[in-house]
């Protein structure tokens, strides 16, 4: 989508303040970091509400539909157009919705900007290539209310949801989707606290790859489920079976975690060491970076655009603080060499796979590993393996596993 009609479809659904907002941040995030103040994420009522000392007994009752569709309320903030985490949220959603599931969807958003309405989402959502096409009613939750209906479960997406999950009447079952671990988004203050709580309010959770269903167990006492990772064999495929002399690096520097400016010192000692490799930067617009070497600026592409760019490198570099990225597993399914931070949280999420280059945060060592990666003599045929590993891959396992620890939490009966 050019920038101009982006610009014209924020004014029609977001109006001229909310347009204004957004290009300020845009522009302050290329120079310095967009400050925000402490809890702006997150409505004071929703925190004010709930006393996490206070134990609640969530359980299963009678379906609020009796031989009708189990009916969830799920709790999400808006989601965006690059980002993975709500992607991820709504394919399950649609596993769920497949499954016989009715879902409700409420829309959190507590700051004044931007300004968000169901109209300007589903219209986003209705030109993104990376989301499903869902069937769910969408509301914007009112922290005066709280969420209205009738519903069996209760999902929360992020610290900021799980609030307003909690206020609900009934002790009915409440599911915490967990993505990452989002404490470590924050120093340690206001956020950090209230975001750590979180993981207090006595809900399931189900989180992506094992270490940090691990962590919310060993740490909160949480209950948890989770699903592996996976890559859709569909969309990502090897379509280049020539020798690749470019790199790829998934930058991102309003988001920390992904550790954008040490990578791109490693980048810096790649085009140091190899200045014919290409180097490719995709994920945020980096053109007002100060970045001294030469690189290709990609920016955020379409979930349809990243294959065919992920087919022309050889090895990617991609880092994450936290829970891994689902990047790894997407590029080697087009026959690139992932290289990514070693860590528990890496090793784990996904599973010590020998494929991958786990590698210390040395910017030397990293480079090292990347050049390597292009210097090997069987390139080609390695990278033909890598992707022939990914063949027949999709999210319908880790689907039906999902469907079914919500079939278990609502103690639902098949029919």
């Amino acid at each position: 989508m050019s920038v101009l009609k982006r610009a014209s479809d924020m004014l029609k659904y977001e109006g001229v303040k909310s347009t204004a907002w957004r290009g300020a941040k845009w522009l302050t995030s290329r120079s310095n970091p967009f400050e925000e103040v402490p809890l702006a994420t997150v409505f004071k009522q929703d925190v004010l509400a709930v006393d996490w000392t206070q134990d609640r007994d969530f359980k299963a009752e009678k379906p609020v539909k009796p031989g009708g569709k189990p009916q969830i309320a799920w709790v999400i903030s808006p989601p965006g157009r690059s980002s993975g985490g709500h992607q991820n949220a709504y394919l399950f959603m649609e596993f769920l919705e497949k499954a016989g599931y009715e879902i409700t969807i409420f829309l959190y958003s507590a700051g004044a900007y931007p300004k968000v309405s169901v109209e300007g989402v589903k219209h986003m959502l209705s030109t993104n290539s990376g989301y499903p096409k869902l069937n769910a009613e969408y509301r914007m939750y009112d922290p005066e209310t709280g969420l209205t209906g009738d519903f069996d479960v209760i999902v929360a997406t992020d610290w900021a949801t799980a609030y307003a999950a909690w206020r609900y009447e009934r002790n009915i079952p409440r599911i915490y989707w967990v993505l990452d671990f989002e404490p470590y988004f924050f120093p340690a203050g206001p956020d950090y606290v209230v975001a750590e709580n979180s993981y207090r309010l006595g809900y399931h959770g189900i989180t992506i790859g094992s270490w940090l269903a691990a962590k919310l167990k060993r740490d909160y006492g949480m209950p948890t489920d989770f699903y592996e990772y996976s890559v859709d064999a569909s969309r990502y495929t090897r379509t280049n079976d020539s020798a690749r002399n470019e790199i790829l690096f998934y930058a991102r520097p309003t988001t920390p975690r992904r550790g954008t400016e040490f990578g791109l010192l490693v980048l810096e000692e790649v085009h140091r060491r190899s200045p014919d490799i290409t180097i490719n930067i995709a994920g945020w617009d980096m053109s007002k970076a100060g970045i001294e070497f030469p690189f290709v600026n990609h920016g955020t592409l379409q979930v349809s655009q990243l294959p065919e760019l992920y087919n022309r490198c050889g090895a990617a570099l991609v880092l994450s603080l936290t829970c891994m990225s689902l990047l790894p597993l997407e590029v080697m399914a087009c026959g690139v060499v992932p290289v990514v931070n070693d860590g528990e949280n890496t090793r784990m999420t996904l599973r010590d796979d020998p494929r991958i280059e786990f590698v210390p945060m040395s910017p030397a060592l990293m480079a090292d590993r990347i050049i390597a990666a292009l210097d090997r003599p069987d390139q080609v045929e390695y990278s033909r393996s890598l992707a022939k590993s990914a063949e027949g891959g999709s999210w319908n396992d880790a689907g039906a596993h999902v469907v079914a620890t919500f079939d278990k939490i609502i103690k639902r009966k098949k029919k």
